[in-house]
């Protein structure tokens, strides 16, 4: 498995229940810029429509020796998961103080995958008991 990208703010401002594995729907040369390192999870979040999980805000940079069709950096992106998993995931989303987001991006046998969490917002103090305990 090798790794990508990490969303470094999500255990900081986030207390994570539960994870799930989620393929992710890409176009064009996405996947050859991913395995350049293109990728960027800062500032991106999942969320829901209809009975679908979409990424927003991902970045993935522009791969350089694609001569036709160069695909939108930060357009939204499918997530592919199971009906239960997808089922379990907006039912959860939907209780107070709960939300999804974007742990890291990785490869595993040769597919694009992103790891997302059921996580709960931490309060300030949550964050500075934090700091004060490993410094």
């Amino acid at each position: 498995m090798k790794v990508v990208a990490t969303n470094k703010k999500a255990r900081f401002e986030y207390f994570l229940e539960s994870t799930f594995q989620a393929g992710i729907v890409l176009e064009g040369s996405e996947v050859k810029s991913i395995r350049n390192n293109g990728l960027s999870l800062s500032q991106s979040f999942v969320f829901v429509e209809g009975n679908e999980l979409l990424l927003k805000n991902c970045y993935i940079k522009p791969y350089l020796c694609t001569a036709s069709f160069v695909p939108d950096s930060r357009r939204t992106r499918k997530l592919l998961l199971n009906r239960r998993e997808i089922d379990k995931i907006i039912s959860s989303s939907r209780e107070k103080g709960y939300t999804i987001i974007p742990v890291k991006v990785y490869f595993q046998n040769g597919l694009v995958k992103v790891e997302i969490a059921l996580a709960k917002g931490k309060k300030l103090y949550d964050k500075k008991e934090k700091n004060s305990v490993q410094g």
